[in-house]
């Protein structure tokens, strides 16, 4: 990989000391999360979306979970003691996070955010998600995401 294809998150990460693994896909924000699991040969269950939130109380949120699951609007409030959260519109997030929608990442966002990551991600080794440029994911060790962004699980996807 050229230096130049390196994203802020991989920049973030090596900051850190932190190993990963960098995947590129033929960059297409049409694409879906469980299609871009296909393409990295993965198990959709191991690959993660990036949403960010705005609570009842003006407070942005960022929530990382599995990429063919649904945000649960009020498991998500309940998680972070708001009375309710909404999904941020689409024209926010570039000057809100400094990332592209499809290419958001938990990491390196312009400010930090409370972030919850869905507890499932709890069970792997390692999970995948977004490196902050629409066709880069990173493969990073759950233990270590720690060590970049301040988290919490919890069981924030719908049933």
């Amino acid at each position: 990989m050229a230096k130049d294809d390196k994203t802020n998150v991989m920049r973030v990460l090596d900051g850190k000391k932190i190993s990963y693994k960098s995947h590129m896909y033929e960059p297409d924000a049409r694409l879906s999360g469980e299609e871009i699991a296909g393409i990295l040969g993965e198990d959709a269950d191991k690959v993660f979306k990036t949403l960010v939130t705005q609570g009842k109380t003006g407070q942005y949120y960022v929530f990382v979970i599995p990429v063919k699951e649904e945000l649960d609007l009020k498991k998500a409030a309940k998680a972070v003691s708001e009375k309710s959260v909404s999904m941020i519109p689409q024209k926010e997030l570039l000057p809100l996070t400094g990332y592209v929608h499809g290419g958001c990442s938990p990491i390196g966002m312009k400010k930090a955010f409370p972030t919850v990551i869905h507890e499932s991600a709890s069970s792997y080794e390692e999970i995948f998600f977004s490196a902050g440029k629409v066709g880069y994911q990173v493969e990073v060790a759950v233990k270590d995401i720690e060590k970049v962004v301040r988290y919490t699980f919890a069981d924030v996807c719908t049933e």
